[in-house]
């Protein structure tokens, strides 16, 4: 896997081609913000909090959690949002291309296996 540095606050942080942290102790928000703009993505409230559900879930679990498992987790606790479509939609309102595959990224954490 060929590797690539992003400057962040003036330090070089190591990634893969894809933008993933080689050394997760290295993530720090401004490193997500960094990554977001080389993405165009412009990072608002709920990025932030799908952001740190993703970190929480991996320091429990150890893995990054699947859609359908981030979909039980937080609609039920999101009230805006009736459903998991409805929310699920919303998702992808934010994260256009891959939701899993960014959100893993932005919260410094491992690439996601195929399929999640």
């Amino acid at each position: 896997m060929s590797m690539a540095n992003i400057k962040v606050d003036g330090h070089l942080i190591e990634t893969n081609d894809q933008g993933f942290l080689m050394h997760l102790d290295e993530w720090s928000e401004s490193y997500a913000i960094e990554m977001a703009k080389i993405d165009n993505i412009y990072l608002f409230t709920d990025h932030w909090e799908l952001i740190y559900y993703f970190r929480d879930y991996y320091e429990e679990n150890l893995e990054c959690p699947t859609m359908h498992q981030m979909l039980m987790d937080l609609t039920p606790k999101i009230k805006k949002f009736h459903n998991k479509k409805v929310y699920e939609h919303h998702i992808y309102n934010l994260f256009k291309f891959d939701p899993i595959h960014e959100i893993c990224k932005l919260a410094g954490l491992p690439m996601p296996q195929p399929d999640t």
